[in-house]
């Protein structure tokens, strides 16, 4: 997410999910997007350090890290996700039969497998009322518990799974689309509502970082269980859908609408899933190479916005090029921005970025487009450790700022002051820290210490390496200390270790 979180000093506009950075002497606004990091290391990751100390977190070489291992339960987000359940594949078919309103039907299709032994599948859901569940295509005896008991929020399907067996579970529901408090802002989180006005038709869009998505579909609705999605949303014939991945299908109907059919083939957490359902305007642009691989571009626009809110998407294509020469190859097939109106953060949304139009600055592009690496090919193994995504998003708007031949010293001025009022150790240890200065500027400034101390070239090798061994990986510091000691040596990783853990900036 952007840099927005409301503080004392927040100006009024919006701009993502951080705390904005100033208006510097450059022609672009600092923002804060996702940057998806990808790496796959043989680690064992030890106990994680305690978050009032300064100390060496203790990484050895060895077993390969597990797809989840101790992640659940999260330390923020303690009654979120079931332990010892993955999700596969989300298959997702929504129909909107208003846009603007919150009136939803939902049949939603979770392929899991048990990690170990289940006495049930506990699903986190808020949404919709349930109309029917089935097991491999079997009705099967559900409760649904709406914080009235020791596990709010759950969707508990009777049935037990033992340790590697797969099922399908079916799930269908109707009506309004609720919605999670934000942890940060005055804010819902979930399915969004926009209803129509005398310039601009009705429109829904989702916006769900961190746990918004279970208040539109049952889910394991935390990072550490990235899954990969089909996405079938029916609409209003003349209404445009859009959702994160590649479009396979679009089928008209005789009852006068039509169903836009989407598929995301690399894991992401539910948090990212995108979606934008309104009257928009699409902007396909010429596909990019990067890394050789094709990378086809288009942006969606409520037909009221402007064309100057409209032109910094232009230089989308040259911003995955920048970025793909230091992250490596783009994690995707596929990438655009869907803009919307309301007031919001912009929101990392996988291959899809939610871009409110008071978000659509440049500076705000390259921190969205970073977090396709980091956060979504590359996931967070807890809510702790969200400067995993937005210290190497922030960064991102260095290396673009520098790309453009611009000089890069007012943003690390900028990211020190605004660390003047006090930081704190990477790892949070609330939510009020998930997103606050800390995790978006010493993050970037860890990094760039990192790139000081062993320059460009290995600073490029380690990113590159990162990035393509945490794919899919659920990641935490360890993994990515174990992999700065692997790839550029004991001292760089003394040094990040520093910066991690000390409770004063170094």
């Amino acid at each position: 997410m952007t840099p927005s979180r409301r503080t004392a000093a927040t100006p009024p506009i919006l701009l993502a999910r951080t705390l904005p950075t100033p208006i510097l002497a450059t022609p672009m606004l600092s923002t804060r997007t996702l940057a998806a990091l990808t790496l796959t290391t043989l680690t064992l990751i030890t106990s994680p350090p305690s978050h009032a100390q300064t100390h060496l977190i203790a990484v050895t070489a060895g077993g390969a890290v597990g797809v989840r291992a101790d992640a659940l339960p999260d330390p923020l987000y303690p009654t979120l996700g079931q332990p010892g359940l993955d999700v596969q594949h989300y298959d997702v078919r929504l129909t909107v039969p208003s846009p603007g309103t919150p009136d939803l039907r939902s049949d939603t299709t979770l392929t899991v497998r048990a990690d170990r032994d289940l006495n049930d599948v506990r699903l986190d859901y808020s949404g919709p009322r349930v109309l029917n569940v089935t097991w491999n295509g079997q009705p099967v005896p559900y409760r649904h518990t709406t914080g009235q008991d020791t596990t709010p929020d759950k969707l508990i399907v009777q049935r037990a799974l033992p340790a590697g067996r797969d099922a399908r579970i079916r799930v269908t529901a109707a009506g309004p689309a609720g919605g999670v408090p934000d942890p940060t802002l005055n804010i819902t989180l979930g399915w969004q509502s926009v209803p129509a006005t005398p310039t601009q038709p009705g429109a829904n869009f989702t916006f769900s970082e961190p746990d918004g998505t279970h208040s539109l579909i049952p889910c394991n609705d935390h990072p550490s269980d990235p899954a990969t999605f089909t996405t079938t949303l029916t609409v209003p014939r003349g209404v445009t859908a859009v959702a994160s991945g590649s479009r396979l299908a679009d089928r008209a109907h005789l009852n006068g609408t039509h169903s836009v059919t989407f598929t995301l083939t690399n894991p992401v957490p539910t948090y990212a899933l995108g979606i934008g359902v309104g009257t928009l305007d699409t902007a396909a642009r010429p596909a990019v190479e990067t890394a050789g691989q094709r990378v086809t571009l288009t942006d969606y626009f409520p037909t009221s916005v402007p064309d100057t809110i409209r032109a910094p998407y232009a230089r989308t294509g040259d911003i995955l090029i920048t970025l793909s020469g230091w992250f490596g190859p783009y994690p995707f097939g596929t990438y655009g921005s869907v803009v919307v109106t309301p007031d919001l953060p912009a929101l990392e949304t996988a291959t899809l970025s939610t871009m409110p139009v008071r978000s659509s600055r440049e500076r705000v592009i390259v921190h969205e487009i970073a977090h396709q690496w980091f956060g979504n090919a590359v996931p967070l193994a807890s809510w702790s450790d969200t400067w995993l995504n937005e210290g190497f998003a922030t960064y991102a708007e260095l290396l673009w700022t520098q790309a453009q031949g611009q000089d890069a010293a007012p943003l690390l001025r900028g990211w020190r002051d605004r660390l003047r009022p006090g930081t704190r150790p990477l790892t949070a240890t609330t939510r009020a820290q998930m997103f606050d200065a800390t995790a978006y500027a010493r993050g970037a400034l860890a990094l760039h210490a990192l790139r000081t101390q062993v320059g460009d070239d290995a600073f490029r090798t380690f990113l590159h390496t990162y990035t393509r061994t945490r794919a899919g990986q659920p990641t935490r510091p360890q993994d990515l200390l174990h992999l700065t000691r692997t790839v550029l040596g004991p001292q760089a990783a003394d040094l990040l270790n520093t910066w991690i853990t000390q409770p004063d900036l170094p």
